[in-house]
This record gives structure tokens, C-alpha cells and sequence, in this order.
């Protein structure tokens, strides 16, 4: 039994799986509602029915010569659905976002979405082929499979997508709440203003907005693989630094005997710094006494054989002896009498 025990504790952790979020009911039903409108704009164009008319009433009305005035403004408003302009500013909002959080999730959400939107709403456009309302032959006609290219509307789409996605990675609810509100009005500007210039058909702006809208509510499912290439980038990016800078082996301390210095006197007396030797000591703060060799080569004069030892300072010598025996190479003087 204690084996298996020792058995699971020394067997490695796994890495954590990445596993795809999982949808709310919400979400789920409104994606289900949402691709559901979208299929039945496709089909309600594609046999022409009342909503090809009412595309045909709102043409023929010209809205641009009914308002004139708003023309140079929405000229420029409609810029905002652009897929250039509008995603060169999200992303310098969202590197700067990924620069200060040290995290790349923010430009790979964006990336995602956008090859989405481009892959999606291009291989509808291409498909169905259909016409704009300046390009139109025949009155009352749907102009599908003509060799079009503006059903879906990708300026509306684009609006959707592109300033959705700053609702989508906001962090806190009231954030969230805003920039949503944000984004739906800019987004039903932009594919209304395509309507009152005259580019779109309502039926391709309406088919926009459903476009947009999914591609915003099916990005929970692709964040394992947006996390996986994150992952992948940053070890690329250490594999790479690794390869530029090179390893370099770290130094390895000297733990062997380190040679003592020795005062003038011991050198005179025939010893060498090299006949001595003692492991090396650590520094000593201020204050504290010296002790071992270090306090022998910085105490004075060490003691000669054959000579007396030298007291401390402070200490008291024992006293000499009163007699002394005749002093050696001295003639020993006769005794007189008293």
C-alpha cells in the first residue's frame, strides 16, 4: 500500500489541459436565434420575396438626395466600418493593452476574429454573387449569382466585429456594458449609412449585422487554441533568446585553501607566505575581535622561539626573580669575606 502511495507522489504532474469554456445557456440560445435570422435573410433573398421589395423601395427613394446635408458627414462616418482603418486603431489599443499586461491574448482575439470575418462573410459574398444597388438591371430582381460581391454587407459586419471585440475583452461588467452599447451604435450607423449612400441593399446590412454578431458570440470556442498559440509564441521567443545569447556556464566558487599574508617579521625568520596556508574566513563587521591567523597577522609581532612571550596590554607581568646566576662568557667573580 505505501508503495502506490510513494508511487503517485514521485510520478510527475501533468500539464493542465486546455479545455474549451463552456457556453451559458444564453449564449447558446442567442447564437442559435441569431444564425436562424441569418439563414432565413439568406433564403428570403434568394427567392425574392418581400424583402427584395422592400430593398427595391428604400433604393428608389434615395435617401441621399433626401438629406443632402448629412452627406459630407456620413462620408466620413462611414469610415468606421472600413476593415482598415478601423482595425489599425483596435490594434494599437489592444498592443498597448498586451504590452502592459504582458500577455498576447488580446491581439490573437483580435487576429481570430478578424480571419473569421474573412473567411465567412468573403465565402458567402463570393457565393451568392449578388449586385449592388448601382450596378442593378432589372427592377424587382434579387441580382443573385451576377458576379457581385457586397451580400453580406462587410462594412457593416466589419463595425460589428471590430468594435465588438473591445466589449468582448473588457474586464469588468460596467466596462463590458458600455463598450457593447458602444458598438451596437456604431455599427448600426455604419450599415445605415452604406443604406443612405446607396452601396447596400437593407437585405445585405441586415445579413451584416447577423454575420458579425456570430462571429462574436462563437469566439469562447476558439480560446484553447488562442491560448495554445500564445503558449507556443512566448517559448519560441525564450528558444530565441537562448540561441542569440548562448549559455554561458556560471562561475564556480574556490572553496580550497586560500594563502595567508604574513607580518614582515615571521618573512624574516625564513617562512613564506606559500608555507602557510588557512582556509579562508569571512569578513568580520565592525567591532567584533579577530581571532585565528587573521588575529595573529594583525596583533604585532609574533612570539620567537627561545624569547619571552609579550603580555597583553593592561596585563601585569609576574615578577622577575631577584636572583640571577652569572651571566654566560662572564668571569665569575671570588668571593670576599664580610
Amino acid at each position: 500500500m505505501r508503495t502506490d502511495i510513494f508511487a503517485r507522489l514521485d510520478r510527475e504532474p501533468e500539464p493542465p489541459k486546455i479545455e474549451a469554456p463552456r457556453m451559458s445557456r444564453h449564449r447558446i440560445a442567442l447564437f442559435g436565434g441569431t444564425l436562424a435570422f441569418y439563414l432565413a435573410i439568406v433564403w428570403a433573398v434568394l427567392i425574392t420575396s418581400w424583402l427584395v421589395a422592400l430593398d427595391w423601395k428604400v433604393m428608389l427613394f434615395r435617401p441621399y438626395q433626401q438629406w443632402p446635408e448629412l452627406h459630407p458627414f456620413l462620408d466620413y462616418y462611414v469610415v468606421l466600418g472600413q476593415r482598415g482603418p478601423t482595425a489599425v486603431m483596435v490594434a494599437c489599443w489592444l498592443g498597448w493593452r498586451s504590452w502592459r499586461q504582458h500577455t498576447l491574448r488580446p491581439l490573437l482575439v483580435l487576429g481570430t476574429s478578424l480571419l473569421l470575418l474573412n473567411v465567412t462573410v468573403g465565402a458567402v459574398k463570393l457565393g451568392l454573387g449578388r449586385l449592388g444597388p448601382h450596378y442593378a438591371t432589372q427592377i424587382g430582381s434579387a441580382e443573385m449569382f451576377a458576379g457581385g460581391d457586397i451580400f453580406p454587407s462587410g462594412h457593416t459586419a466589419n463595425a460589428v466585429v471590430t468594435w465588438g471585440i473591445l466589449a468582448y475583452l473588457a474586464t469588468t461588467p460596467r466596462a463590458r456594458r458600455y463598450l457593447s452599447a458602444v458598438s451596437a451604435t456604431v455599427s448600426l450607423g455604419v450599415g445605415l449609412t452604406t443604406v443612405y449612400i446607396g452601396t447596400h441593399w437593407l437585405s445585405d446590412v441586415l445579413l451584416g449585422w447577423a454575420a458579425g454578431l456570430l462571429i462574436l458570440l462563437a469566439l469562447p470556442w476558439f480560446e484553447p487554441l488562442i491560448a495554445r498559440t500564445e503558449t507556443w509564441i512566448f517559448a519560441m521567443r525564450e528558444r530565441w533568446r537562448e540561441r542569440r545569447g548562448g549559455a554561458r556556464p556560471a562561475p564556480v566558487a574556490d572553496t580550497g585553501p586560500q594563502p595567508v599574508l604574513l607580518p614582515q617579521s615571521m618573512a624574516t625568520d625564513g617562512l613564506t607566505a606559500e608555507a602557510v596556508t588557512a582556509p579562508a574566513e569571512p569578513a568580520l563587521p565592525a567591532g567584533h575581535a579577530a581571532t585565528g591567523v587573521r588575529a595573529r597577522a594583525h596583533t604585532g609581532h609574533p612570539a620567537r622561539p627561545g624569547s619571552m612571550p609579550v603580555a597583553p596590554a593592561g596585563v601585569r607581568r609576574p615578577p622577575p626573580h631577584t636572583e640571577r646566576g652569572p651571566r654566560a662568557g662572564s668571569p665569575a667573580r671570588p668571593m670576599t669575606g664580610g
